[in-house]
């Protein structure tokens, strides 16, 4: 005899629920630390996704819980069959040589906006973040990446080691671009 009951569905649906609720506290949270950008600016330059695909090493960052004690962090991006972008974001926990943590999403582009904006999703259909390539290199050797609210910043190079000059012209271009260069945790490889 089968159970006709309704509870088996109502407790699938109240599970689902607590989990959306769940996803929609943590997209809030991450977004509660410090702004290190009152003012971010619109995207400097169209970004040609066929060149921006790839693997990226992740020079400095504003630190977020997310994040916190990750060391060699990778970003690597592939074009999907569907036409959405493949996001696999990679680092060792607490040292180069510590423990490896992988999470991956999907991203779409926004509409308009020169393939500069992307909303992610960590969670299945839930796209909640948002990750704007402020500006990059022409030859697509570095990339600084945030946020409209100003919390989250990465620093990002084509090789996981740049020379001083390097660096320093990165965090120049980040200052102008209105960030705070004392929140920025640089990021061991």
């Amino acid at each position: 005899m089968q159970n006709k009951s309704p509870l088996p569905k109502l407790l699938l649906v109240g599970a689902a629920l607590a989990g959306v609720l769940a996803l929609g506290a943590c997209a809030t949270i991450a977004r509660q630390g410090p702004s290190g950008n009152a003012n971010v600016p619109e995207p400097a330059k169209a970004v040609d996704l066929d060149r921006y695909l790839g693997k990226w090493y992740e020079l400095a960052r504003y630190e977020f819980g997310y994040q916190k004690g990750c060391e060699a962090v990778t970003a690597e991006y592939r074009l999907l069959e569907d036409g959405q972008i493949g996001v696999t974001n990679a680092c060792r926990q607490d040292s180069v040589d510590g423990e490896y943590r992988e999470a991956t999403a999907k991203g779409k582009v926004v509409e308009g906006s020169n393939n500069t904006k992307l909303k992610l999703s960590f969670f299945g259909p839930f796209y909640v973040g948002d990750y704007w390539v402020l500006d990059h290199a022409d030859d697509y050797s570095w990339s600084i990446v945030g946020e409209p609210s100003g919390r989250n910043l990465w620093i990002l190079s084509r090789q996981a080691n740049v020379t001083t000059e390097q660096r320093q012209m990165l965090y120049n271009r980040a200052r102008e671009l209105g960030y705070d260069l004392s929140l920025l945790r640089e990021t061991k490889h």
